[in-house]
C-alpha cells in the first residue's frame, strides 16, 4: 500500500535542493496548529511495537510525545536520525519519542528487516509498526520524515515535515516539557555531527533529486527503445547521458516498483548525477544471498570518492535490503557518470537518492 500521494517525498527533496541552492541551508515545512487528540489516538492502531511493550494514547497521558514518521530506507529520514536519537536520550525523563515505521517498499513490511535496521542504526526508542497505514491515515500524514509534537494533554501542538529546523524543534520540545511542570529541562541545544549516510546533504552542490527506478514513477530513462514492462529484455546504455538521465545494460526485468537483474555478468545501472553523495536502495532476492557489485565514476575506480558501502576499488556486496551509500565525493562536485555492475544475479534496485 502506497501513500495517497507518493510523490510528496520527491517534492520535499526538490524543495530542499531549491532552498539549499538559495543559500538557506536545510529545509522544513512547519505550521503552528493545535488539533484534538483524535489523531494521537491513532497510535492504538499499531500492529506491533519494537523496543517497548505496547503503548497507547491513554498510557502516554501526561507525557510529551514526539511522533516521528519514518521508513528505514528513506535518506531524508536517515539524515534526521542523529537528532532524534539524541533528543530521546537527553529528555528521556519527560519525553517519549515514538518512531512510526510506515513502509514505502514491500520489503520494509518484513519485521525481521525492520528489526535489523533499527538495531544497526542504534535506535533504542519505541517503534510502532504501521504496515497498514492506520496511524499514517489517523494523523493525515503525507511525508517521510514527519515530526508531530504532542503535549502532555495529548494535543498535537505543532508539526514539521522534512529535514532541518532542528533548533526550532528542540526549543519547542523544551517548551512543552516545561508546560508539564518539568523543572530539570535543559536550556542548551544538542550539538550533532552526523556521519556516513546520516551526514547532512551538501545542499549547495545538489543538482540531482531522488529518482525511482520502478516505471510507475521514474524519470529520465535513456536506454534505446525505452522500457519493456514486466518481461525480460536485454537493454543497452548510451555512451552519453544527460544530467539526471539513467539507463540499464544487460538483461533486466522492469516492473512498476523496481528493476530486477535476470542473469549474472554485464548487468549494469548507469546514471549522470551532480551531488556529493549517491545512494541506491537494493534488495537481494534471496535472504541468504550476497550479491557482489563494482562501481565506477567516469569510467574509473572511485578511489577517495567511494561511499561507506564500497572500497576505493569500487567493490562492494549487498546482503540485505537497505540503502547503500556508493559515492561520497571529496570534491570538486561536478556532473559525473556513475555505473554499478552487479556480478551476481538475483537483485532488485528501487531508487537513487543523493546528498
Amino acid at each position: 500500500m502506497e501513500p495517497s500521494n507518493p510523490d510528496r517525498r520527491r517534492y520535499l527533496v526538490r524543495l530542499g535542493i531549491a532552498i539549499g541552492g538559495a543559500g538557506l541551508g536545510a529545509f522544513g515545512v512547519t505550521q503552528a496548529i493545535e488539533r484534538t487528540s483524535r489523531e494521537f489516538a491513532g497510535l492504538d492502531r499499531a500492529s506491533e511495537w519494537l523496543n517497548t511493550p505496547r503503548l497507547t494514547a491513554a498510557s502516554l497521558a501526561g507525557k510529551v510525545v514526539l511522533v516521528d514518521f519514518c521508513t528505514y530506507t528513506c535518506i531524508n529520514w536517515l539524515r534526521t536520525l542523529p537528532y532524534i536519537r539524541e533528543w530521546a536520550r537527553r529528555y528521556r525523563e519527560g519525553l517519549v519519542v515514538i518512531g512510526v515505521h510506515t513502509p514505502e517498499f514491500s520489503f520494509e513490511r518484513d519485521l525481521d528487516n525492520v528489526r535489523r535496521a533499527i538495531r544497526s542504526l542504534g535506535i533504542e526508542h519505541p517503534i510502532a509498526i504501521d504496515n497498514d497505514y492506520g496511524i499514517w491515515r489517523a494523523f493525515r500524514n503525507q511525508y517521510w520524515p514527519a515530526l508531530y509534537f504532542v503535549d502532555g494533554r495529548g494535543r498535537i501542538r505543532d508539526w514539521h515535515f522534512g529535514e532541518g529546523r532542528y533548533d526550532w524543534s528542540e526549543r519547542l520540545t523544551q517548551k512543552l516539557l516545561r508546560e508539564t511542570g518539568s523543572t530539570g529541562t535543559r536550556d542548551d541545544l544538542v550539538s550533532i555531527a552526523g556521519t556516513g549516510v546520516e551526514a547532512p546533504a551538501d545542499w549547495d552542490n545538489l543538482r540531482s533529486s531522488e529518482n525511482y527506478l520502478g516505471f510507475a514513477r521514474t524519470e529520465g530513462f535513456a536506454s534505446p527503445g525505452g522500457v519493456k514492462l514486466d518481461r525480460p529484455h536485454v537493454y543497452a546504455a548510451p555512451k552519453r547521458l544527460g544530467l539526471n538521465e539513467w539507463a540499464l545494460e544487460g538483461e533486466w526485468t522492469a516492473t512498476r516498483g523496481y528493476v530486477a537483474l535476470n542473469a549474472a555478468g554485464g548487468g549494469r545501472l548507469c546514471c549522470r548525477f551532480h551531488a556529493r553523495d549517491l545512494h541506491l536502495v537494493v534488495r537481494p532476492t534471496r535472504s541468504d544471498a550476497t550479491v557482489r557489485f563494482r562501481v565506477s565514476i567516469d569510467g574509473h575506480a572511485p578511489d577517495a570518492a567511494h561511499g561507506a558501502d564500497t572500497d576505493a576499488s569500487g567493490a562492494g556486496t549487498a546482503s540485505e535490503p537497505r540503502l547503500y551509500q556508493l559515492v561520497r565525493q571529496p570534491g570538486p562536485i561536478v556532473d559525473r557518470r556513475f555505473e554499478i555492475e552487479f556480478l551476481d544475479p538475483g537483485v532488485e534496485a528501487y531508487v537513487f537518492t543523493f546528498g
